[in-house]
Parts: structure tokens; C-alpha cells; sequence
């Protein structure tokens, strides 16, 4: 077995004489030598393997903000990396020259867990973000680096679609401080005709994370013109996160632009992403931001109490920082977040 590729968890031998994986939600049947819908699982002589362990495709220091968190370490760096592959199918991925890559059709750097943790300390980093392409498919990459990382004195992040079985998720979280879940719309159809998966999954993590978990959670949705943007979506998605995770996890709409195999819509009007921040505050979240668009107020982060502005923005750059131990310095309330 190469560096490059490392022996996977997750699977069980099927009773055809296939490998079954059982990382996520499509319960991949392999024959041997046969990849996984994601291309980064492969068995290998009746084994699975995880091609591309210690592989990432990209590498860069970026704005917390970026992710996006914004109630996470605000005005930190975070060392982000990814690599080839995704276990999802979405038409209108705005990443695709990495997530619908193999991972020999990309270029990428050979590097082991504690020289990813070297380079984050090296660059001042705070923490280390598994991102770009989503981590549920190189998850035992995403233990041994988390695991080194947190004995460092750095934090986890993972920005993920949560397309992930409960068998995995336990594991795959285990030194995660912080996780942003792309919710991608809030009917199944969308996600079946959309993304080729499957929408309960992900309300599962989502659940799983907020209520059995430490990791901080944020949401983000993808405000596609005609497809997922309606009132009464949004209000039903809006009403759902209240009930069941919750008037604290911050809300990100953020603009799409035409891309891969979507290019039949338009880009996300700034008033489409005004328009569903105003429907979530009314349906009762409290923290509700837009993104990939120039905003100032739906940037900025307010008290839930007094309406203070606490955090001011522009665009992933923070201007002014008015938390005092994580509490808004005019009224006392305390922000929810990691700070």
C-alpha cells in the first residue's frame, strides 16, 4: 500500500463478494478495484483503501470567517486544506474542479498528519479546517490530523455537507471543535434531483451534532434562484432549525453563482439574500448572516438582546470586535459561540 493511500474504516464484506462501505449514507457495493461514487474509496483486493490519505489537493491560510463561522475565533486564521472527490453529486457545486476530480487527475502534495500540524503553527494559524471538498471522504485523514492537532493546542473544523452514517460520525467528530453543515436546500426532491442524495441524512447530523456533541455548530444554505429560495421553504427550514436545534446556531444564506452543470440560473440577487434573512429573523433565529455579497449589516454580528452591534465586517475581514469574554459590552448577554 502507497503513502498515498491508507486502509479505510467504515466497511464490512458484502455476501456477493463485494466490499460495502459504510461511511456514508449510499452504502457503496464495490467489486474489486472498484471506486466508490466519491472516487476516494476503492477496494483493493477485498479490502477498502482510502486513496489520497495524506493527499490534499489544496492548501491556504484563510479568514475563520471564510468557512463561514463567524461565531468561532473570530478574526482568526485557519490552515484549510482538502483533496480530490465528493460524495455528493450537486449540479450547482461551486468547488467541482476538486470535488468531481479523481484523485491521479489532480495535482497534490505528500504530507503526513504532523506536517500539516507544523505548517498551521508555522503560519500562526488557530485552527486547522478540513474544507473545500467535503472531509466525511478522507474522515481518516481528518482523525489522525485532528488528533495531532489537538495535542498542539490547536482547534478542528469541519465544513461538511453531513452526509455521513451514525456509524462513522462519532469517530469522524471526535477532536472536531466546530463544524459548518451545508444544508442545501429543504425538500428532499431538491436533494435528489439537485445533489443525487438524500435530505433526512443530514437533518440526522445536524440533530446528532447539536444535542450529543461539544463541536460548535453554524448552518449554510445555498439561496439558488427558483430552486430553493421561496418563502414558504425558507420559513419551514427556519422553523425546523428553531424546533429542533435551536434559536442560537447562527444561519448563513450566501449567494450562488452559475457553475459546473447549473448554468441555466441566474446569480443570487443581494435582495434574495436580504429577503430569507428577514424571514428567518421573524421565524425566530436570532443570528442570520449573508454571504458572497458586500453586506454590512448582514455581515455584522448583533446582540440577540439589545441589538448591539458586536462584531462589525467586511466582507471576511472583522473591523471592530466589541465582545468582552464573549458578552456584548452595553447590555451583559452572553453571544453563543467559542470565543
Amino acid at each position: 500500500m502507497t503513502r498515498s493511500e491508507a486502509s479505510a474504516k467504515w466497511w464490512r464484506a458484502g455476501a456477493d463478494g463485494r466490499v460495502v462501505c459504510t461511511l456514508c449514507p449510499r452504502y457503496c457495493r464495490l467489486r474489486d478495484g472498484q471506486a466508490g461514487f466519491c472516487h476516494i474509496r476503492r477496494n483493493d483486493g477485498d479490502e477498502l483503501v482510502s486513496l489520497g490519505y495524506g493527499r490534499p489537493t489544496a492548501l491556504a491560510v484563510d479568514p475563520i470567517e471564510k468557512k463561514p463561522l463567524n461565531h468561532f475565533l473570530p478574526g482568526t486564521s485557519v490552515l484549510s486544506f482538502g483533496t480530490a472527490g465528493c460524495n455528493l453529486g450537486c449540479r450547482f457545486c461551486q468547488n467541482w474542479h476538486m470535488s468531481k476530480a479523481r484523485i491521479d487527475a489532480r495535482n497534490s502534495i505528500a504530507v503526513t498528519p504532523d506536517e500539516i500540524v507544523a505548517v498551521a503553527l508555522r503560519e500562526h494559524c488557530d485552527s486547522i479546517a478540513y474544507t473545500y471538498n467535503d472531509p466525511v471522504i478522507f474522515g481518516e485523514f481528518v482523525i489522525d490530523v485532528s488528533r495531532r492537532a489537538r495535542e498542539a493546542g490547536l482547534r478542528n473544523v469541519m465544513v461538511t455537507a453531513g452526509y455521513v452514517t451514525e456509524e462513522a460520525r462519532g469517530e469522524l467528530f471526535e477532536f472536531i471543535d466546530a463544524a459548518n453543515v451545508d444544508l442545501k436546500a429543504f425538500t428532499d426532491r431538491f436533494y435528489r434531483t439537485m445533489t443525487l442524495g438524500a435530505i433526512e441524512p443530514v437533518k440526522k447530523t445536524l440533530v446528532w451534532l447539536r444535542h450529543e456533541t461539544d463541536v460548535w455548530l453554524e448552518i449554510t444554505t445555498l439561496l439558488i434562484p427558483g430552486l430553493n429560495d421561496s418563502d414558504a421553504e425558507l420559513a419551514a427550514q427556519c422553523d425546523w432549525i428553531v424546533e429542533r436545534l435551536g434559536d442560537d446556531v447562527p444561519l448563513h444564506f450566501t449567494a450562488f453563482h452559475p457553475d459546473f452543470r447549473l448554468h441555466s440560473r441566474s446569480r443570487t440577487p443581494a435582495g434574495t439574500l436580504r429577503r430569507a434573512r428577514g424571514i428567518a429573523l421573524e421565524h425566530g433565529v436570532r443570528h442570520v448572516y449573508v454571504g458572497n455579497v458586500h453586506d454590512d449589516d448582514g455581515a455584522a454580528t448583533r446582540c440577540a438582546s439589545c441589538g448591539a452591534v458586536l462584531i462589525e465586517r467586511d466582507w471576511h475581514s472583522v473591523r471592530v470586535n466589541r465582545l468582552r469574554d464573549g458578552r456584548c459590552p452595553d447590555c451583559g448577554e452572553t453571544l453563543p459561540g467559542r470565543f
